[in-house]
Order: structure tokens, then sequence, then C-alpha cells
């Protein structure tokens, strides 16, 4: 749990992600057309990636991923994001966070 919260915190937007998974695909893909340069774990593809993905399993993501996190807090998945998308929210979060600068 300490290592997800750590990984969370290095950069202002952080998803970890399985690079099969198509709903991880398509989260990172809405942030890099706003910009953004999130750091993204590849679960699959990193050593732990399965002890990782059992933690964000406790801190309450389900399904595991993706799992976005935005200034260290843990935003959830494909469906928070994409709610916060619409309603207009996701973009002013990303620029407290300094994700985002225009």
């Amino acid at each position: 749990m300490d290592r997800v919260t750590q990984m969370a915190s290095e950069r202002p937007v952080v998803i970890f992600s399985r690079s099969s998974c198509c709903m991880c695909h398509t989260i990172k893909t809405l942030f890099s057309d706003f910009g953004v340069h999130p750091n993204v774990h590849e679960l699959d593809e990193i050593p732990r990636g399965k002890d990782i993905e059992q933690a964000l399993s406790r801190l309450g993501c389900s399904p595991s991923v993706p799992a976005v996190f935005i200034g260290g807090e843990l935003v959830g998945g494909a469906n928070e994001v994409m709610s916060l998308h619409l309603n207009r929210s996701l973009i002013p979060m990303l620029r407290r966070a300094g994700a985002l600068w225009v």
C-alpha cells in the first residue's frame, strides 16, 4: 500500500494500467489529448505488478485498472474520470494539480 501511495505522488497525474486493457488505453488517450503527460505504470510489464494491483483493489479500485491519481489523490477508474470530464470538473482538477497550464 505504501508503495502505491509513493508511486501515486511521483507526478501530478499517475495512471496504473494494463497494456492490454481497452479502458486503460481510452483514459491514457484522453489525458494525452488534453496535453497531460501522466506517469503510467503498466502493471503487466513491471516487477511486482500483481502486488500493486492487489493494493489498488484494497484501496477500492474495482476493477483495479485503470486507476487514476491526480495530485496524489485517488480519483478512481474510467467511469469516475469520464464523469468528471462530462461534468467539466476534470480540467480544473488537472490545473489545480499542476498537470495542465492552459
